[in-house]
């Protein structure tokens, strides 16, 4: 049975078979006992995790359990809306809030739930859709997802533009540096990777700039 968790940059829950992902994440309980969705999100704290912590093991979509979501990487887990956790992934969580709340707040004192209030306003709207902002592609910074002709593109470079798919990022296109952009990462994370903060991404973009 191919379940329902499979996550694109438009943050959208999909059912696709392939293997490729490198990063898990939830956003609470989303499916019933049948393993069926039931809602887009339950919790405001979207979070990323690695795939293996301290050998732990979890049959997916337990009943009453956490819905055990899937990115291609981290890059699309941002897109997506969901930050690093804080428990599997503690050193690269404190990096992501350090760069997040220098970005975005002043060096003020934010907590992982303060981030995660902002994120919600930025990702996802009353009407379940996707909240986006646009721009020029000369103030967005590597690791961002835009919407081009109804595909998502991520900068995997400086200047490095690449289709995303499931099973990894495909054609490259060109753009100059002046083109208008719909942009699906969250304007807040966006300002964390122009602090310093990169997205780690699938090995079929890391091949790509070399």
């Amino acid at each position: 049975m191919t379940l329902q968790n499979r996550v694109d940059p438009w943050s959208r829950l999909n059912k696709n078979p392939v293997k490729t992902a490198t990063r898990m994440g939830n956003r609470g309980v989303l499916h019933n006992k049948s393993q069926q969705i039931v809602r887009p999100w339950k919790l405001k704290a979207w979070i990323s995790c690695v795939l293996s912590f301290k050998g732990n093991t979890r049959k997916i979509f337990s009943e009453g359990r956490y819905s055990e979501l899937f990115f291609l990487d981290e890059a699309t887990a941002f897109s997506a809306g969901h930050r690093p956790c804080a428990e599997c992934q503690r050193e690269r969580s404190n990096q992501f809030k350090i760069a997040w709340v220098n970005a975005n707040a002043s060096g003020q004192k934010f907590k992982l739930s303060d981030i995660d209030q902002q994120l919600h306003l930025e990702r996802i709207n009353s009407a379940h859709e996707k909240v986006t902002f646009q721009t020029t592609l000369a103030e967005l910074p590597i690791g961002t997802c835009f919407e081009w002709h109804d595909q998502a593109v991520m900068i995997v470079a400086n200047q490095l533009y690449q289709t995303w798919s499931f099973t990894g990022y495909q054609t490259t296109i060109e753009f100059d540096s002046t083109t208008m952009v719909k942009v699906l990462t969250p304007i807040s994370l966006v300002n964390a990777f122009r602090h310093g903060f990169t997205p780690k991404f699938h090995p079929t973009a890391q091949s790509l700039e070399h």
